[in-house]
């Protein structure tokens, strides 16, 4: 909101905003305290060490499915620069930007 020239923030906003900051701390704080207490199993730690990139395909799998040529177009690039750099970042990145341009263009 902007009155008068300055910016109005809303309590209630910012209290959600603050609320999600302390659960996101402690969500954190106690998984590490969690994991310092546990014996970690090599078949957990694989399982650890692959869960980004399942979240990730949480996230971004129905969208695909559901997708136009352009969503579809981006995954192809994102298969590609993964293939060719082995950098996720990197292919999450030249993906956001297919679609944008393949969105802009169809």
């Amino acid at each position: 909101m902007i009155s008068d020239g300055a910016l109005a923030l809303d309590p209630l906003v910012v209290g959600v905003i603050l609320a999600m900051t302390v659960v996101t701390v402690l969500t954190k704080v106690g998984g590490f305290w969690l994991l310092r207490r546990i014996e970690i199993s090599e078949r957990l730690e694989a399982g650890l060490s692959v869960l980004p990139g399942a979240i990730v395909i949480a996230i971004l799998g129905p969208e695909l499915a559901a997708g136009g040529p352009a969503e579809w177009g981006a995954a192809g690039v994102v298969v590609l620069v993964m293939w060719r750099t082995e950098n996720i970042l990197l292919a999450l990145c030249g993906g956001i930007g297919a679609v944008v341009l393949f969105r802009a263009l169809g």
